[in-house]
């Protein structure tokens, strides 16, 4: 049966929802929910400015991110802006998912910001549940720290061609 824009709008509906309950699930700290959404051998790869590093598993990652966001006193995820590319025939997709960090930190108060691209991979189950199975954050600029005389710290924009990678995956 060949893949319809009808099924291909369904798809991408669920994709969107699938990152709107990330979002919602790291606002609200709901870490053990990460295993509705994410594989069990989903990567998370990092590049943060100034370092990498590479998590494995809803598990691993919902402590390493619980233990970045602890020294905030309030803590929203925000995505800003998303594409989705969509290969119904293979049920793989990716996306590019712009997102803002909203912070305020315990120790001085201060609000900060952090922005970065998600470039995220994701299969569908033979249930037609979507899941992350691939994740490549990237940051892009965040608020300087206390003496610099910036507001912002800016890094080379992460970017990558979505149509080639899903061509590679299918």
């Amino acid at each position: 049966m060949p893949y319809s824009q009808e099924s291909e709008l369904l798809d991408y509906i669920a994709l969107r929802r699938l990152q709107n309950r990330y979002a919602d699930l790291v606002t609200r700290q709901a870490w053990s929910e990460l295993t509705e959404i994410f594989r069990p051998t989903c990567t998370l790869d990092l590049a943060l400015g100034d370092r990498n590093e590479t998590v494995t598993g809803p598990a691993a990652i919902g402590h390493f991110i619980s233990e970045a966001i602890a020294r905030f006193s309030f803590f929203e995820f925000a995505i800003l802006n998303t594409v989705i590319e969509i290969d119904g025939i293979h049920r793989n997709a990716v996306a590019r998912m712009y997102m803002q960090e909203l912070r305020l930190e315990v120790d001085s108060g201060r609000r900060t910001d952090a922005y970065g691209v998600y470039h995220d991979r994701f299969e569908k189950d033979d249930d037609g549940h979507w899941w992350f199975t691939e994740r490549h954050y990237g940051s892009y600029s965040r608020t300087a720290p206390h003496e610099s005389k910036a507001d912002q710290v800016v890094f080379p924009l992460p970017d990558r061609n979505l149509r080639e990678w899903l061509a590679e995956i299918g």
